[in-house]
């Protein structure tokens, strides 16, 4: 018998004992070692702050369905494969992969759909691929150029790596927004020039590298609130890349007259496809590829604040949901 996690209802969470699966012909099983969780999106799901109609991730095979109780999720899933089913290499058994897949001990799995993890990648450094990608995804959505003034709002899992991802790139300035002392300290350790609460964000940029405001802005806090803090941050055309989902949260923004003059743009980054003006050159595979390199660089796992065995899943959720002055990056193990 196998484990399984499920969202059942709105803070509910349940580890439920399934049979383990057999691989059918073109299928690989996975034994499951490590998975994340996604803070933003699942405490979304977590707490019951979804379109329930929306189509769970149309473009991942192992989340079907819809956004409504019962469900299972999850997108970060490190193990090895321990049987594979007819008109799959052998060769694969005892490889470790990662897959995009919810949390789940044991899953069986399109080989196509899963990636080898170098031997030399330790699994929670693996299981922290996918938020790494949607920060490589906010990079190029962002387009950062030389000389750059740029601020990150929000240091969750995503926000600081995008923070060390931005580090690699030719700034002037990179400020780390974010109310927990905590996340700004570890803002700092991935590469931030300075990072503040959000009350100080003005006074850390007036008259550095700009005169009127940053050239880009993150809005990666998940905050609706921090979307119009996002705006008011950037200087005249300058660019506000959205990576938040904020679900059903309402999202009040002042485009007033300074708005409406300032030439401000704002854009959507969102990781399951590549934006049209890359398409031509980049799909995902090769997106991938920038990721893996990333991971040794970046070393996510250094973000682990907490570690959960399954059958303790809905502790794991309660936590990120009532401490995120504690929590960070959290694992379930197997």
């Amino acid at each position: 018998m196998r484990r399984s996690v499920r969202f059942t209802a709105e803070r509910t969470v349940e580890v439920r004992e399934t049979e383990t699966p057999t691989p059918a012909a073109g299928e690989a099983l996975v034994e499951t070692e490590l998975s994340a969780i996604s803070p933003g999106t699942e405490l979304l799901l977590y707490r019951g702050e979804t379109d329930a109609g929306l189509a769970a991730d149309e473009t991942l095979e192992a989340i079907d369905g819809d956004l409504e109780f019962p469900l299972s999720y999850g997108y970060a899933a490190v193990g090895r494969v321990a049987e594979v089913g007819e008109d799959v290499e052998r060769s694969l058994v005892g490889r470790r992969v990662f897959a995009f897949h919810p949390h789940r001990s044991a899953f069986v799995a399109d080989p196509e759909t899963l990636v080898p993890v170098p031997e030399d990648c330790p699994p929670e450094r693996a299981a922290m691929l996918a938020n790494v990608e949607t920060a490589v995804n906010l990079a190029m959505d962002g387009r950062p150029r030389i000389g750059e003034q740029v601020v990150v709002f929000g240091q969750g899992v995503v926000g600081l790596l995008a923070v060390g991802v931005l580090s690699g790139f030719p700034l002037s300035e990179l400020v780390a927004v974010e109310p927990q002392p905590a996340r700004r300290e570890r803002a700092l350790a991935m590469g931030a020039t300075d990072a503040v609460p959000p009350g100080e964000v003005a006074a850390a940029i007036d008259g550095t590298a700009t005169p009127d405001g940053a050239d880009l802005v993150y809005e990666l806090s998940g905050n609706p609130d921090g979307l119009d803090a996002a705006v008011d941050t950037a200087g005249y055309a300058g660019r506000v890349v959205i990576g938040s989902w904020y679900g059903t949260k309402p999202v009040e923004l002042g485009l007033g007259g300074e708005f409406h003059r300032s030439h401000v743009r704002l854009r959507a980054s969102q990781v399951s496809r590549i934006d049209h003006e890359h398409a031509g050159r980049w799909d995902t595979d090769r997106r991938l590829a920038v990721t893996l390199d990333r991971l040794g660089e970046l070393e996510p796992e250094r973000l682990i604040t907490h570690r959960f065995a399954v059958g303790d899943a809905a502790d794991a959720y309660r936590l990120l949901d009532e401490h995120p002055e504690d929590a960070c990056g959290v694992l379930l193990t197997y």
